[in-house]
């Protein structure tokens, strides 16, 4: 038997349970010893009857003292057992399990695990685990493992597979680091790891070998970007550019030194004959869009096309009216294509973007469409990154040979995701604001305080300013309790705003109706928006002073700060108000955050604390690895570890002169 046979080679593993593992990812015995615990029970230490306590799991070893009694019928049906040491008795119940009554011998005696409760005066074990005195070792004095739940057997019956796999193909694993950085940062072999997080023999062994797999997670995803970001620099482009002078665009207004900076790094990148592969990241308002803006004008001014993708058809509006202001000017056409706009203006646009016609395209999806066919791409930006799939980020790089790529993301990212989530690219950080941007002033509100704001609001509108009021959902959120957009518009329409102008705006709205509000609603012919989160990115209307944003615990820090930028874009005080009578503590603690910092890293490092990595975006197609034992929060310093091993085991082979990527690491890139 070796790693690579079925699992059904294991004693009684039938094709029923083979099924099973397979909807888990489990076909081989290499992937059975891959299915990681997701926790653990210490049954370790033995406690006496007399000193256990209840709302506590405990293991005992004690006899059966009388013969166990079935009573109720169907859904009332109990087992009971007396159970004795030398210290005391205990009743075990089992619940709709008759057949208790005969696994339980009188006089036999047993290990018995589970929870202790007091009923009646009285402890009692419900439903305990039993191991015989003379069984299975593996399900009691020791720590045990708990798998995920959902195959459909018990988990006796999965360590005990995973225990004949181990003693089967155990000293067929070899370690896949290599020697001189399991020597270095004293890593656990991996066979011992395997081992020892399946049946740890101690707690230190555990911990030792989460240590080992964690570090290797993160080393062979680590070496997979580098091996890609060295793939990627070691193209040659035949997109030249020369000329750097960016002098013919009228940009109305000073770039701040980090927009300079972060300039230079994409002018030396799309002058180096190599691929730009870079990612500039800010926090709201602070200039991304004109950088990239600048980065386009250098390119079409060499010869070249740019295209820019946007999440939103809203967004991608907004982008070709800001570009075609800056570009048309110096004489650079530009060109729009959405899923919203008529036939008519698709072959239109298809053909300009063809023949070269279009310079500078702008779009959504529809970029990456078949039909849209490119005369000679040189530029790919991809707006709010986190929005895509990375599929769709390389399908639009695709449309060209070895394009310069420029990815913007108004998502803060805390050094240590960034680390994971954009190895593969170089990065340019934006952390100053432009010189004028005011504070926004934040309050954390119980509902309590509606009348008030509603007041506030009229206010504002009054001066002529603008507001926003944000809704988690569109229609009647049932059960749930939260707002929907319709019915709350309804409501302001009859009530505290009436006489006021308010529209709604929400994604299952048509392209074209969209768009016709939020041009409205720029103009200022609307003062009241009551949206869901489809105005969450890249919204500009300067006279737009209150951002209130309802049921406020069911966003994220991050989402919340990017609702609050749509505010404060113009010379007027700007104020955002959210709602939560949630009594939750970890929701007024994060909504606290928004009150005292506008800062959004360190926003984005706190969402990131208390959400962990998985729910940080609040989707999964941002590219983010599944991780299946490291935690990018909880093990940043191992993260740090492997990181700064993976840049000395590439200085090595570059010191060494090694032209090709060793196996191993041509191994782990092919499995990204």
């Amino acid at each position: 038997m070796n790693l690579h046979d079925n699992i059904t080679t294991l004693k009684n593993l039938g094709p029923a349970r083979a099924k099973a593992f397979a909807r888990a990812g489990v076909f081989s015995i290499l992937d059975l010893l891959n299915f990681l615990p997701r926790d653990y029970e210490d049954r370790s230490v033995i406690t006496p009857i007399a000193d256990i306590l209840p709302d506590l799991p405990f293991t005992i070893k004690a006899k059966v003292a009388l013969a166990p009694k079935n009573s109720g019928f169907g859904r009332t049906a109990v087992t009971s057992a007396i159970l004795e040491d030398e210290s005391g008795r205990i009743e075990a119940l089992y619940f709709n399990q008759p057949y208790m009554k005969n696994a339980l011998q009188k006089g036999e005696i047993y290990y018995f695990s589970g929870k202790v409760i007091l009923r009646a005066d009285k402890l009692q074990m419900q439903s305990p685990d039993i191991t015989k005195l003379s069984g299975n070792p593996l399900n009691a004095c020791r720590i045990i493992p708990v798998y995920p739940s959902g195959l459909g057997f018990s988990q006796k019956l999965i360590r005990g597979y995973i225990k004949d796999a181990l003693d089967l193909c155990l000293n067929e694993l070899t370690d896949n680091l290599p020697e001189k950085i399991t020597l270095k940062y004293q890593i656990m072999s991996r066979r011992e790891a395997i081992s020892n997080i399946h049946f740890p023999k101690s707690r230190d062994f555990f911990l030792k070998a989460r240590e080992r797999l964690i570090f290797e997670e993160f080393f062979t995803f680590q070496i997979a970007l580098r091996a890609l970001k060295g793939a990627v620099k070691k193209q040659i482009t035949h997109i030249k550019i020369i000329d750097d002078d960016y002098n013919g665009l009228n940009i109305p207004f000073q770039l701040t030194n980090a927009q300079k900076a972060a300039l230079k790094q994409i002018i030396a990148d799309i002058k180096s004959g190599h691929p730009m592969y870079r990612l500039v990241q800010g926090d709201v308002g602070s200039g991304k869009t004109i950088v990239a803006a600048i980065a386009a004008y250098l390119a079409i001014k060499n010869g070249c096309q740019a295209a820019i993708m946007a999440p939103t058809e809203v967004l991608a509006n907004q982008h070709f009216e800001s570009f075609t202001r800056l570009f048309e000017p110096a004489g650079i056409t530009c060109c729009l294509i959405t899923g919203g706009i008529s036939a008519a203006e698709k072959k239109a646009a298809y053909y300009a973007i063809q023949s070269g016609q279009a310079q500078m395209i702008i779009g959504t999806h529809a970029l990456i469409q078949d039909k849209t066919l490119f005369g000679n791409l040189g530029l790919v930006i991809t707006d709010e990154q986190h929005r895509f799939g990375v599929n769709q980020r390389i399908k639009l790089s695709q449309k060209s040979s070895a394009p310069h790529v420029l990815v913007m993301s108004a998502t803060p990212i805390p050094r240590s995701l960034a680390l994971v989530l954009y190895g593969d690219m170089d990065i340019s950080v934006i952390d100053e604001l432009p010189p004028g941007r005011k504070e926004i002033d934040t309050f954390a509100l119980t509902t309590a305080y509606r009348k008030r704001v509603y007041n506030f609001i009229s206010e504002q509108i009054k001066k002529g300013r603008q507001a926003y009021i944000i809704c988690p959902s569109i229609e009647d959120g049932g059960k749930l309790d939260i707002e929907n957009v319709l019915d709350y518009a309804a409501m302001l329409k009859d009530t505290y705003l009436k006489g006021q102008s308010i529209a709604v705006l929400h994604g299952k709205m048509k392209p074209a109706e969209k768009q016709e509000i939020m041009d409205s609603f720029v103009k200022g012919d609307i003062d009241l928006l009551v949206s869901t989160t489809v105005i969450e990115v890249g919204v500009n209307v300067p006279n737009a002073t209150v951002m209130v944003v309802e049921n406020g615990e069911r966003f994220g820090l991050s989402q919340l700060h990017q609702l609050r930028g749509r505010v404060g874009r113009g010379s007027d005080k700007s104020y955002c108000i959210l709602f939560s009578d949630s009594e939750s503590a970890m929701s007024k603690e994060r909504l606290s955050a928004m009150e005292k910092t506008g800062d959004g890293f360190l926003i984005s490092e706190l969402d990131l604390k208390l959400r962990g990595p998985g729910d940080f975006f609040g989707t999964r197609q941002h590219g983010l690895p599944e991780l299946k034992i490291g935690d990018i929060v909880r093990d940043a310093e191992l993260l740090a570890k492997a990181r700064e091993a993976v840049m000395e085991y590439f200085d090595d082979i570059e010191n060494n002169g090694e032209i090709v990527l060793d196996e191993f690491i041509e191994a782990v890139a092919k499995g990204f």
